[in-house]
């Protein structure tokens, strides 16, 4: 029987949390305009505190949240973009459509993230009453906006550290054995 003497000690890959010298793009929903814009402000507020110049920032409005994934992935699919943030309110209804567009919506934006490679963060507040949006959007328990923006600040840089580890493995002709 062989004794372990050292700790296990894995290599850590995390991200940081300043925007400086990363793109961001920001889709907004038109739709439930009152909460959107909160959580946009907010947004935008999270990357200048964390150093992001104007010039590094775009936002897009689209319509509502249904048509979210696919601008969010024709951002994404430019290139141009090191993170993307996407914001929408749904609020429940009296009929199902709330279900096919919060359901839809999140599926759309999985898929354009998963298609690109960049990082899509879903600030989408899919809610039953306008109160709990309200509550989300600044109210009570923070703003909802200002999370997706540190967010995609810290997936940014993850995606570009596994970015550049991928390209050092390649180069050195290295590949970890499964």
């Amino acid at each position: 029987m062989t004794i372990m003497t050292e700790k296990l000690q894995p290599n850590k890959i995390s991200g940081e949390l300043t925007a400086q010298g990363l793109r961001f793009g920001i889709i907004v929903s038109r739709f439930n305009s009152f909460i959107t814009e909160r959580l946009l402000a907010a947004a935008t507020d999270g990357l200048e505190r964390a150093g992001a110049k104007s010039k590094d920032v775009d936002v897009v409005h689209v319509p509502g949240a249904f048509e979210l994934p696919l601008i969010a992935k024709k951002l994404a699919a430019t290139g141009k973009y090191d993170a993307l943030i996407t914001i929408g309110c749904v609020l429940r209804g009296e009929t199902t459509h709330y279900d096919y567009v919060c359901s839809e919506t999140a599926r759309g934006l999985q898929l354009a993230q998963m298609d690109t490679g960049v990082p899509v963060m879903f600030c989408v507040l899919t809610c039953d009453t306008l109160e709990q949006a309200i509550d989300r959007a600044g109210l009570k328990g923070g703003n909802k906006g200002f999370e997706a923006a540190l967010g995609a600040i810290e997936m940014a840089h993850l995606s570009r550290r596994i970015r550049s580890e991928k390209s050092k493995a390649a180069a050195s002709g290295k590949k970890r054995s499964k």
